[in-house]
């Protein structure tokens, strides 16, 4: 799984045979410019699903509730809806077992749900943070999981908690598990498609960069920049001509 926002890396994650693509609320901070997830709103999640959609045609798509969406189960209905008609195959919902209702009710509703426990960005802020590493903690998490499938989640989005417990909670139930920041034994993995390419100069921990977009992007404007400042661009491959007798027959009905 991977996010995407936009149509041009939608459709090349399709390409590329990634089984799931999220459209998530990751968008506001990593393309909008928003200081935290808690600003994206519905509006803005339906105009980057719109252009997700038209580049999926294959991968399973998961459209994230933002922040307020989801806050009880008539709301939550109310705005998945509107994700479905959209083009969205699933719903993703942060909150650990306090969502149950919600997503008992999504699924009553014929709405596929994608529960997200663990670190939550809308609800514990911008900045990640480790859950599960005390006990009570780690049976709250173990337990949320089995509320929300029973509940109805057909798979979980599983955040920063540590590699043991998220394997645990991957053991004890049988939808499927997909990890970030919590170690290779979920059923899959999820990364922010940004954190991939290596758009920012941060490297997180949960990830890791499988190219140098920053740098590389940098170059190409650069370089873009130096070759018009030369006047080495545009060059003659890069426009056309027209007859001499056009540009005469211009000139002379201009000086009539």
């Amino acid at each position: 799984m991977l996010t995407a926002y936009d149509f041009p890396t939608a459709r090349l994650e399709d390409e590329a045979g990634i089984d799931s693509v999220l459209v998530g609320d990751s968008v506001g901070t990593n393309m909008l410019g928003y200081a935290s997830e808690q600003e994206v709103t519905m509006g803005d999640m339906l105009h980057h699903l719109g252009a997700v959609r038209r580049g999926v045609k294959d991968a399973y798509l998961i459209v994230d509730m933002p922040f307020k969406s989801a806050d009880d189960p008539f709301t939550a209905c109310r705005n998945a809806e509107l994700f479905i008609d959209k083009g969205a195959d699933c719903v993703k919902v942060e909150g650990w077992s306090d969502k149950k209702n919600v997503i008992a009710c999504l699924t009553e509703s014929g709405i596929p749900v994608c529960a997200h426990i663990g670190y939550n960005p809308q609800i514990h802020g911008s900045k990640p943070q480790v859950f599960g590493k005390e006990l009570q903690q780690a049976l709250d998490l173990v337990e949320s999981a089995s509320v929300l499938e029973a509940a109805g989640a057909a798979l979980f989005v599983v955040e920063k908690v540590p590699r043991e417990i998220a394997g645990l909670i991957a053991s004890r139930v049988k939808v499927p598990v997909i990890g970030i920041g919590s170690g290779e034994s979920c059923d899959g993995q999820v990364l922010v498609v940004n954190d991939i390419l290596g758009t920012d100069e941060r490297t997180f921990r949960h990830a890791r960069k499988f190219v140098d977009f920053r740098n590389l992007t940098l170059q190409a404007i650069a370089g873009y920049k130096t070759e018009v400042e030369k006047r080495n661009f545009p060059a003659e491959e890069n426009f056309q001509h027209v007859e001499q007798k056009v540009v005469e027959s211009v000139m002379a009905s201009l000086a009539l």
